[in-house]
């Protein structure tokens, strides 16, 4: 008998279709954000979005191009920076990472850059012109700071299953003459000798967030991927409280409960244990 179809996929995708984001759509349905990107995905939601999509991203690439344009042009207008130093501003302003600026910047190994990212953050020039440039981000409204608190949450959350899928497959087994043969003792025919294998895939780069992946590897080992450091996102999040909107913070602390209750404890992010009383109120 075939399973009756989840009410909520429709629900889901009429939510994504006015515009709501996944993690707000997974929040307010009480499911994990990976099962809504991937209804999003199966169910080709973009299909029916693309249209009122694509006038937004005309509109939001047109503005980007000419905040783009202008914060080169006031960093160009800077005496007090060097040609390198005034490059690795403008990367810096755009990813918010200090090694990968410097690395762009300076054309040095991914080690140099570690080493002399944070120094560069240091210089008084080169952190007076950041925060100009920041500053003027926030301006013009293409940064605000419910978009970087959103972003920081995003990590401080994020779900490894919406990156790989793993779990366990049958495959026929292999030898050197190819798929071996045995014969089935109910029908007497030759059948394939199969085995059951531990598995994992990685979804397509189309699919996912490449903006929280940190590292990704592939070598004669095999491939992985490395997000971006959660309990880092954690420890802003705990320390940048006031910059969340009311509905953001709601959505931790109920993110927060979700996962003790998952793990059985508190102790993941402990960081975040006052956030109730910051919301509610202390009640003393």
């Amino acid at each position: 008998m075939a399973r009756a179809p989840d009410k909520r996929i429709e629900q889901a995708k009429e939510m994504y279709l006015q515009g709501r984001k996944l993690v707000e759509i997974a929040s307010q349905l009480n499911l994990p954000e990976g099962t809504v990107r991937r209804w999003k995905c199966t169910h080709k939601w973009d299909n029916e979005r693309s249209d009122k999509k694509s006038e937004r991203s005309e509109s939001k690439k047109s503005k980007k191009k000419k905040a783009a344009e202008s914060e080169v042009d006031q960093v160009i207008e800077n005496p007090e920076l060097t040609d390198k130093q005034r490059l690795f501003c403008i990367y810096y302003i755009r990813s918010f990472n200090a090694t990968k600026a410097y690395q762009k910047a300076y054309g040095c190994s991914y080690e140099n850059a570690m080493q002399n990212g944070s120094r560069m953050l240091r210089n008084d020039k080169v952190k007076e012109e950041i925060i100009r440039l920041k500053q003027n981000r926030l301006n013009q409204e293409l940064l605000s700071e419910e978009d970087i608190f959103q972003k920081y949450m995003d990590i401080a959350f994020s779900d490894i299953t919406d990156y790989v899928e793993f779990g366990t497959e049958k495959v026929p087994v292999m030898t050197m003459y190819g798929p071996a043969q045995v014969q089935d003792p109910k029908t007497g025919k030759k059948k394939t000798l199969t085995e059951t294998v531990n598995i994992i895939h990685f979804r397509d780069s189309s699919e996912v967030d490449g903006s929280i992946i940190s590292e990704v590897k592939h070598g004669k080992n095999g491939s992985s991927i490395k997000l971006a450091d959660r309990m880092k996102a954690l420890q802003w999040l705990a320390d940048h409280m006031n910059l969340g909107t009311e509905e953001q913070r709601a959505r931790i602390a109920q993110m927060k409960a979700q996962t003790d209750k998952l793990t059985g404890n508190n102790q993941e992010i402990e960081d975040l244990d006052d956030i109730e009383g910051e919301i509610y109120g202390s009640g003393e």
